[in-house]
């Protein structure tokens, strides 16, 4: 490989031992099966999602993916590192479950471990290979080692002081009603796409990635993050323990969707760019089938649709509800009077629109004829309305 001195005084070969000297020793304690029982940690994913990034983006610097030597190696790391955020999210979502306040949240949690045991599995199955894979390329393998005690959980028996009151903090009714409205919003929209049944891997090999691919998912992910974030500044600042349980619960719906849709972000991108077969040359294509020996792509997709998609469409539809109860209870109402033509009446255009109008913000929505109440959400009630109306002549 050529040097050049201008830019740097240390070789490649010394930089090398230096980017992967953290990452193997990670490697090194996931491979010792003594501690294989703490690889569920959250401590160790942070670690190795920052050191498989950095030896990542240091082998593509010097061209890793265009070397027939580097290439494995340099796949692998992006391989531990996919891994890593999706255990991390959902250690995270495993930790935290009790306080979401979810409904049905029983099989949610026994689904959620085997997707968490899947993930944590194959980085055990991963580690070794990296391992061997470093001498291989003569890398220096660290002599030291970390031990349990270096990867506590974050989890305790005891709480602090609950001394910081957020109670009716800034919970401006018009933050509350965009918010509750935007989730609507993304409800509906995630909605069309139909998981509300698992999918058998005939039925997913059919729509991964024509139909469900990472920039889809990656969609729905930061407008589930922006409303979190919304919701975090203009409505209550503080956590899930305390405060107005209506709307604590809700921010648990979009709290769960938002991490599932991290883990599913990440697996179809790792199965997209890693695992899927896009005609690609030959080195490639074998570093895809050594990789998929490594880490069962079935059970990826599977764990992908049939738990990480599943779920956030169960928990936008039940948070839904919630959503149109808090929505209703925050909004401004008021009334305005319209006089409609005798001849003309209710036309199906003009009623689809005003009904697609209140659904797209989610608030009931009334249209009274004298005595009569109709849901303005409804294209037929609309229209009866209209036929009332020819009937007894109110306008």
């Amino acid at each position: 490989m050529k040097n050049n001195n201008k830019l740097c005084s240390i070789s490649f070969v010394e930089k090398v031992r230096i980017f992967t000297h953290d990452y193997l020793k990670y490697c090194i304690f996931i491979s010792d099966k003594d501690s294989q029982a703490h690889v569920s940690n959250k401590k160790l994913y942070s670690s190795l999602i920052s050191t498989s990034q950095l030896l990542e983006d240091f082998l593509d610097f010097h061209g890793a993916k265009n070397n027939k030597d580097w290439y494995f190696f340099r796949e692998l790391s992006a391989a531990v590192r996919h891994l890593s955020l999706g255990c991390y999210s959902q250690k995270h979502i495993l930790n935290r479950l009790l306080f979401y306040e979810l409904t049905d949240w029983e099989k949610f949690k026994t689904e959620g471990q085997v997707t968490f045991d899947f993930l944590v599995k194959s980085l055990i199955k991963i580690a070794p290979v990296i391992i061997e894979e470093a001498k291989r390329l003569n890398i220096p393998i660290p002599r030291e080692r970390f031990s349990d005690a270096d990867f506590p959980g974050v989890i305790t028996g005891e709480m602090l002081d609950y001394d910081i009151d957020d109670e009716d903090k800034d919970q401006q009714k018009k933050s509350i009603v965009k918010i509750a409205s935007e989730f609507i919003d993304i409800a509906g929209n995630f909605e069309q796409l139909g998981f509300y049944e698992p999918y058998d891997l005939k039925e997913i090999f059919t729509i991964v990635p024509d139909i469900i691919n990472e920039v889809e998912v990656r969609r729905f992910e930061m407008l589930v993050h922006n409303l979190q974030s919304s919701f975090d500044t203009y409505v209550i600042h503080g956590g899930y323990r305390f405060g107005n349980r209506k709307l604590k619960e809700l921010r648990g719906y979009f709290s769960a969707v938002f991490h599932l849709l991290q883990i599913v972000g990440r697996m179809l991108h790792f199965y997209e760019r890693h695992l899927h077969e896009a005609g690609y040359k030959n080195i490639y294509k074998k570093v895809q089938d050594r990789l998929s020996l490594l880490i069962d792509t079935k059970i990826l997709l599977d764990r992908t649709i049939n738990y990480g998609l599943y779920y956030t469409c169960q928990f936008l539809i039940t948070g839904n509800k919630l959503a149109v109860e808090i929505l209703n209870e925050n909004i401004e109402r008021g009334t305005i009077k319209v006089g409609i033509p005798v001849k003309l009446g209710f036309h199906s255009r003009p009623s689809l629109l005003v009904a697609k109008i209140v659904q797209h913000y989610g608030g009931e929505v009334q249209l009274c004829v004298k005595e009569d109440r109709f849901d303005a959400s409804s294209v037929l009630d609309i229209q009866w309305a209209g036929g009332k109306n020819s009937k007894r002549k109110y306008f």
